[in-house]
């Protein structure tokens, strides 16, 4: 039996949701931006109430790593680092962009890539390309995207974009081997299969030292309405 509590802060979604051997016990899921500093705290709060009434103590934690929103996956794992700590148990990260993968990989077909897209600024995405068994044919970077970007693989290959990243890249990207999905999102309840892998064949991280995949530094920035002249 294996009960595992996920949190999923990397985008403008902030879900979370308990499972039990496989199936969803319990899933909170917000649409409405950038609010996770008030909403997670809920819904772990609703969660916990739902262990404690129905006597379901997680075995795990699972937080997705990164790449995405500093602010949100700093968020997600100092939440998650606080359950594993006071819960006294593991703690599993999983990749923001297998999550993505992981849930368009049983709508293709034939020889086509997927590349989740996390949307980084102005027309820069962190992108990461899967074939359909989800093995990684090119790791994540930051790419600054034009109408050259990807042309070695989109010769070779279709490829489906998705996640918040793709919608901007949709009128840039115009190879006919291009293909474009909306609607993805990394979801805390999307993150239980790959979180339950992870769990038997014990993937656990440092809960002391581990930290988000940020992929790049956080810059921070001033208002122009708070500059001096």
């Amino acid at each position: 039996m294996c009960t595992l509590l996920t949190i999923e802060t990397s985008t403008a979604v902030c879900s979370s949701a308990l499972s039990r051997d496989g199936q969803l016990l319990l899933n909170k899921e917000s649409f409405r931006g950038q609010s996770h500093a008030t909403l997670l705290g809920v819904f772990v709060h609703e969660i916990m109430d739902y262990v404690r009434e129905h006597n379901l103590p997680p075995d795990a934690i699972v937080v997705s790593r990164g790449p995405g929103s500093y602010t949100g996956l700093r968020i997600g794992v100092s939440e998650a680092k606080g359950l594993s700590y006071g819960l006294g148990i593991p703690l599993i990260a999983v990749s923001t962009p297998l999550i993505m993968a992981s849930m368009t990989a049983k709508q293709v077909d034939g020889d086509m890539l997927l590349c989740p897209m996390i949307d980084a600024r102005r027309m820069e995405v962190y992108a990461t390309f899967y074939d359909q068994s989800l093995h990684t044919v090119r790791d994540t970077a930051a790419d600054i995207v034009d109408g050259e970007s990807y042309a070695d693989l989109l010769e070779r290959h279709n490829v489906l974009f998705f996640g918040n990243g793709a919608e901007k890249c949709r009128s840039v990207i115009t190879h006919p081997n291009a293909l474009f999905l909306d609607d993805i999102h990394p979801l805390a309840s999307a993150m239980v299969p790959l979180a339950e892998k992870a769990f038997a064949e014990g993937r656990f991280v440092d809960t002391a030292y581990f930290e988000p995949f940020y992929l790049k530094e956080f810059v921070a920035t001033v208002a122009r309405n708070k500059l001096i002249p």
